[in-house]
């Protein structure tokens, strides 16, 4: 069977006109009935917690500058795809771990293809597969991808591109709308990491079967929390992904992984290297935004000098706002803006014409200058994607806690146990700590991975906080650390520009040229494999 003969012949396997809800015909009456009444009386509140943001591209302060929007607005990124991209549906299991009936209840899994450049099946030609993260497909991934490594990179492997949507996020949401699946106890068990990369096994062995592509190596992305995925996918399923490229993937940042956090000390240290008096400033700020707020109609003054859209209801809403915008602006400190070096430029410009909360206004306005105003709730709002992965920040994605390094934030004096009864309180159950480092590993991981894993590379940008947790010392041959000390969080799987550093140019040529001899080990392997048999 050929490409095009196996994607018509998957068009209308796949009924792509039905919905999540149009696949129910193929569930008894009484197990449907039976699961949707568990999941309408077990719904909870849900609160999300302010932690750094995840994610291929800058953080919702950097996108909006925190700036309000309108759900109309929220709503502009299209739902259909760029050119050469198709969209189907994957009628996915809801559990793949049990053996109940409920667990054989399926949901419709959104993912894409990008085919215009492979080779096909009797060629063998690759499969690169993009592993969906904490986002819809169109609000982040494939927005960002359709221009970066892969599609940049597709005509030099001749490669199928395939995006997969991670569950309970953008249109792979189980039964329900992402409201009401994230306030629901029962339904909101299923949404963990280990499902989401077993619906990845489960979607990339489909393809493979209906394109006839059993012996195409495949070859999984992922950037940030998808970059994890990624990591994991390879050890869990090494005999679906030959290699897996893990950028930007924090797999340290667990509990029992590192001893502290030190996203807040790569942050400040981002800026102090801007200008050590823009880091000054900063560190002083949070004391006199105190200050103030403890006076009388303190908070309405301070509510009138940042020019929120509504009164701030405490200090701390406007302190979560302001160390947002420098987390996302160190996270994301790309090239050509580098919004760090933006930030303290405008701080600095400030200081001889104001006092220390104007300054930093000035910084919070260079990030948008057009808007009359700033959201210092956009990041609260119930029912967002955002609760999606505060849910899995509370049940798994459990990070250390404890600080250390000279800091221009204030200090988070967190704890597990007061972390802990905050998930009991927003959704009714306690987090796992341990429950990453022992599923997947991450404790002594160059120890564990030399003699057992292989084909991973980690890429790092040094100025992105979250490298700290990331892995920066090769493994072992096969197990690469490719890290660049100006680069940021994801830099290098996003799209290239003619004004690309030298060294962001080398770090992605390196990466690629590691994947192609994989690739070229692969086929040799499987050359002499097939004159065995």
């Amino acid at each position: 069977m050929d490409w095009d003969d196996s994607i018509s012949l998957q068009r209308k396997e796949m009924n792509l006109d039905k919905y999540w809800f149009g696949v129910c015909h193929e569930l008894s009456n009484n197990k449907l009935v039976s699961l949707l009444s568990l999941i309408s009386s077990t719904i909870v509140s849900a609160k999300p917690y302010n932690i750094p943001s995840l994610g291929l591209s800058g953080g919702i302060f950097l996108k909006g500058g925190g700036t309000k929007t309108t759900k109309a607005a929220a709503q502009t990124n299209a739902e259909t795809p760029k050119n050469d991209y198709e969209i189907f549906f994957y009628n996915q299991t809801l559990d793949h771990f049990s053996y109940t009936p409920e667990s054989y209840t399926t949901f419709q899994q959104r993912y894409v293809i990008n085919s215009k450049h492979w080779g096909g099946a009797k060629e063998n030609a690759p499969i690169f597969v993009y592993l969906g993260a904490e986002d819809s497909l169109f609000d982040g991934d494939v927005a960002d991808m359709s221009g970066g490594l892969l599609t940049e990179n597709a005509p030099r492997f001749k490669a199928l591109l395939v995006y997969i949507e991670h569950r309970f996020y953008g249109k792979s949401v189980p039964f329900v709308s992402f409201q009401n699946a994230i306030k629901n106890a029962t339904l909101r068990g299923y949404f963990n990491s280990a499902q989401a990369i077993a619906d990845y096994a489960s979607v990339i062995t489909y393809l493979k079967e209906k394109f006839s592509a059993h012996y195409s190596p495949v070859i999984v992305i992922g950037g940030s929390y998808g970059g994890m995925l990624a990591t994991w996918f390879r050890l869990k399923y090494p005999h679906i992904a030959l290699g897996a490229l893990a950028s930007s993937a924090p797999v340290l940042f667990f509990h029992g992984a590192l001893p502290y956090n030190e996203y807040y000390a790569v942050v400040s240290k981002d800026f102090k290297q801007a200008s050590k008096s823009c880091f000054h400033t900063i560190k002083n700020s949070w004391s006199e935004i105190n200050k103030v707020a403890s006076q009388p109609n303190g908070l309405s003054i301070l509510s009138q000098r940042f020019k929120t859209c509504s009164p701030i209801n405490g200090s701390e809403e406007l302190k979560d706002f302001i160390s947002g915008i420098f987390m996302d602006a160190a996270q994301y400190n790309s090239p050509p803006k580098y919004p760090v070096t933006m930030i303290c430029r405008a701080i600095d410009r400030a200081s001889n014409t104001t006092d220390i909360l104007g300054r930093i206004f000035a910084g919070v306005v260079a990030t948008n200058k057009t808007k009359e105003c700033f959201d210092t709730r956009q990041n609260l709002t119930s029912g967002t994607e955002s609760d999606g992965y505060a849910w899995q920040r509370c049940s798994e994605l459990v990070g250390p806690f404890g600080e250390r390094g000279d800091t221009m934030l204030e200090r988070d004096n967190s704890t597990l146990s007061n972390f802990t009864n905050g998930c009991i309180n927003s959704y009714g159950v306690p987090p796992r700590p341990h429950w990453i480092t022992t599923y997947f590993g991450g404790k002594d991981i160059g120890l564990v991975l030399r003699r057992f894993g292989s084909n991973i590379i980690f890429s790092n940008g040094l100025k992105d906080p979250y490298s700290a947790s990331g892995v920066l010392k090769d493994i072992s041959d096969t197990i690469l650390a490719i890290h660049t000390v100006n680069g940021s969080h994801c830099l290098d799987i996003v799209g290239a520009s003619p004004n690309d550093p030298i060294w962001l140019v080398e770090q992605r040529k390196r990466e690629l040229d590691v994947i192609e001899g994989w690739i070229k080990t692969y086929y040799a392997d499987l050359s002499s494999f097939k004159k065995t048999k």
